[in-house]
């Protein structure tokens, strides 16, 4: 007897039946997932209608120290214009433009012939009333000796010492006059009121000389340029950063890769209406004359800057009625503005000095009419950006 029994046959009728059935199972299957996609694609849509979408940055923390570059105007440390005194006829000069001069050395004299017989008239006036007064005072000193005697009357007497000291009166004011025009022929010799180089020499012998014409060109100019100064308009923002005793760099564009240390002497306290800006004063050491005044220099500030400082884009700016803000992201996607103080424009960016923080999400780029509470969906996933050390500025 065999161990295997016959296996029943299944009818082709069947087998067909359950192919039918099993392709309308996948059928089915196949439509409620194509249903279900169209149904979260709608979905999506309708809130994609409903949300901007929208692309959102951290704000960049500010560096805690910052270079500011800021161009100077280099000045001598004493710049003296020498104009004529007195009026006459340039002599002759003994110095040019380059001469190193000390204090006191001549640099030309003036002739001046009517100012010396003006002077020459004075001595003359003076020796007159000398004599005049030795006179007068003899006779009152007789008068005084007869009025013993009861020769003579004491109106007399009177008379005589009067005379005497309006003699004396008159000769004091003929000797001042005279140690005035002495005064004044002393400015014929023109000379270096302290030691340096003289810059300018703008007169030639025979030339007509005017004094008091401050207006006009001087005669020399002499300069001390053993040691320069330099100014440099700072804006309102860094004022107050900046104090006396301060060290700085200063370049020049013909001295390629070489710096020279100022030290900051003094500041204007002020600013300027017209430009926003306070003056700044650096003392610069010059000994060795590398250095020329007049020239064009960059200072380079070195900056503690305040803290809680950040930087965003201008394009992520909203200019309101109400003054500048920026469209933050909160927790529920939802926008909240946000009041802000700009302290520095830096050009594409700028460095906000309050109302924002560094977990901030702001909106770069944002809608003119977004508003408060507007529910918006987030575009991009930005990385939190890492503190800076250090910047440049100009």
């Amino acid at each position: 007897m065999s161990d295997h029994l016959p296996q029943p046959s299944v009818s082709p009728r069947l087998r067909r039946a359950g192919v039918i059935m099993a392709v309308i199972v996948i059928f089915v299957a196949v439509s409620g997932l194509i249903v279900r996609y169209r149904h979260a694609r709608a979905l999506d849509e309708d809130v994609a209608q409903r949300h901007d979408t929208v692309k959102v940055i951290y704000p960049e923390p500010g560096p805690a120290q910052d270079e500011l570059l800021l161009p100077g105007d280099v000045r001598a440390n004493i710049d003296a214009p020498i104009y004529a005194r007195v009026n006459g006829y340039l002599k002759y000069w003994r110095t040019d433009i380059g001469t190193r001069v000390k204090k006191g050395q001549l640099l030309g004299e003036v002739e001046t012939p009517e100012l010396d017989q003006d002077t020459e008239r004075a001595r003359a006036d003076v020796s007159m009333d000398e004599a005049n007064w030795e006179i007068a005072q003899v006779t009152a000193k007789r008068y005084q000796d007869l009025l013993a005697s009861d020769s003579v009357s004491r109106q007399e007497v009177d008379e005589k010492v009067a005379d005497a000291k309006a003699k004396a009166d008159i000769l004091n004011a003929a000797r001042a006059n005279l140690q005035a025009l002495l005064a004044q022929l002393s400015f014929k010799r023109i000379v270096a009121p302290f030691a340096g180089v003289v810059s300018e020499r703008n007169t030639d012998v025979g030339k007509l000389i005017s004094s008091g014409q401050n207006s006009g060109q001087p005669l020399f100019r002499v300069v001390d340029t053993s040691r320069l100064r330099v100014y440099v308009a700072t804006p309102q923002n860094y004022a107050h950063m900046i104090a006396s005793g301060m060290t700085v760099k200063v370049t020049f564009p013909e001295l390629p890769g070489q710096q020279f240390d100022g030290t900051v002497v003094g500041t204007s306290d002020a600013i300027r209406v017209a430009s926003r800006t306070s003056t700044v004063e650096i003392l610069l050491d010059n000994k060795d004359g590398k250095l020329l005044p007049g020239a064009y220099a960059q200072v380079h500030f070195d900056l503690h800057m305040q803290g809680g400082r950040y930087r965003v884009p201008v394009s992520a700016l909203l200019f309101r009625r109400n003054g500048l803000q920026v469209a933050t992201v909160g927790p529920d996607n939802k926008v909240m503005l946000k009041d802000i103080v700009v302290a520095v424009d830096l050009g594409r960016k700028v460095e906000v000095a309050s109302g924002i923080d560094a977990n901030d999400m702001i909106i770069d780029s944002p809608s003119d009419s977004i508003e408060q509470g507007d529910a918006v969906r987030i575009k991009n996933a930005p990385a939190k950006p890492e503190p800076r050390d250090g910047g440049n500025r100009s």
